[in-house]
């Protein structure tokens, strides 16, 4: 059904940008309402579409949480998460599943600041790029404390050279030291209420699962993307993780991914890369079935630091040449190109 629907009432687009509960029983008796006006249970769709929101949480997308992309706006992931949630309420009867990705992590990690120091004791700053040259001239160590969680000392210390060379070698981004973020049990891990509550009602209404799926958790390596994480191996071949396999055979069997998410510099485009490296392995044909909602998605900007809009931009324009469509949220599903009312 390729209808465009009302938006439900009680959305209120003036409380996306902030943290409150969602009211799950009297949101479930509107979701059945909402249903019994002629919405089909998700099953009885002909064609499959699959929306991924991905890291739309309180740690990315709300302003003074601790990664707030603001995108050059200054207020971006909150825009894009209104967008997002009329986006799915408007298309409730199209979209069959929504699968929300969740950047999940604990103190202990390659990425945060404690894992590392230097001669002084010191560890780095926040937004930190460590380099090859600066782990091979000792710089930068593995903070020694880390051995009684995570393993042998003189064994992490090898592996964080293998990591940061690993990375140099393959083109991707330096390794970024990022503040604590989407901390496991903590209140920015938790999806923004808005979009959750846009999903708790899809799903109650369409009776389709949301579909969580959880990346991050590995302390060795960063995990920007949730269909496979930046370094697989150890030194001598070992892996230390794996691709998210399940999830990309899921993805690839729906008739239309739409990608959505925070931040387009980094998780969306790093996941839309691997997706786009498994489709061309596969069919690239495949790529023509991906729909990138380009209005619900911001890059990374810090403003005087660093600003990651030139990278996204240049991301997104590659998938469109490899046969990726770029849409906007607020056009109707039936007139995006591809699609067959």
């Amino acid at each position: 059904m390729l209808t465009q629907l009302p938006i439900p009432d009680f959305f209120d687009p003036q409380r996306v940008g902030e943290v409150w509960r969602v009211p799950y029983q009297e949101r479930a008796q509107q979701a059945q309402d909402w249903a019994s006006q002629g919405i089909q249970p998700a099953a009885k769709d002909k064609t499959r579409v699959c929306l991924m929101a991905i890291d739309v949480q309180n740690t990315f997308c709300i302003p003074e949480f601790e990664l707030f992309v603001g995108g050059q706006s200054g207020v971006g992931a909150v825009e894009d998460n209104r967008r997002l949630c009329e986006f799915i309420y408007r298309n409730l009867g199209t979209i069959t599943e929504i699968a929300p990705t969740m950047d999940t992590h604990t103190a202990m990690q390659i990425f945060h600041a404690d894992f590392w120091v230097n001669d002084r004791g010191e560890s780095p700053g926040p937004l930190t790029m460590i380099s090859l040259a600066e782990v091979e001239q000792g710089a930068w160590k593995v903070n020694p404390a880390m051995a009684y969680s995570l393993g042998n000392y003189m064994a992490l210390q090898n592996f964080a050279r293998h990591y940061v060379q690993r990375l140099s070698q393959e083109g991707k981004y330096p390794l970024t030291i990022w503040p604590y973020h989407s901390m496991l049990g903590g209140i920015g891990h938790a999806l923004v209420a808005a979009v959750e509550e846009a999903c708790f009602f899809h799903n109650l209404a369409r009776h389709s699962q949301t579909n969580f799926e959880i990346k991050g958790g590995n302390p060795l390596t960063e995990n920007y993307s949730v269909l496979r994480p930046e370094v697989l191996d150890d030194s001598k071949g070992r892996p230390i993780a794996q691709k998210n396999t399940r999830f990309i055979q899921k993805l690839l069997d729906f008739d239309v991914v739409i990608i959505a998410g925070q931040a387009k510099s980094h998780c969306v485009a790093w996941t839309i890369d691997d997706l786009l490296t498994e489709i061309q392995a596969h069919d690239p044909n495949l790529a023509q079935k991906i729909y990138l909602l380009e209005d619900c998605s911001s890059p990374v900007v810090v403003p005087g630091v660093v600003d990651f809009t030139e990278q996204a931009n240049e991301a997104f324009l590659r998938f469109q040449q490899a046969g990726m469509h770029v849409v906007q949220s607020t056009d109707a599903i039936a007139n995006w190109p591809g699609i067959n009312p």
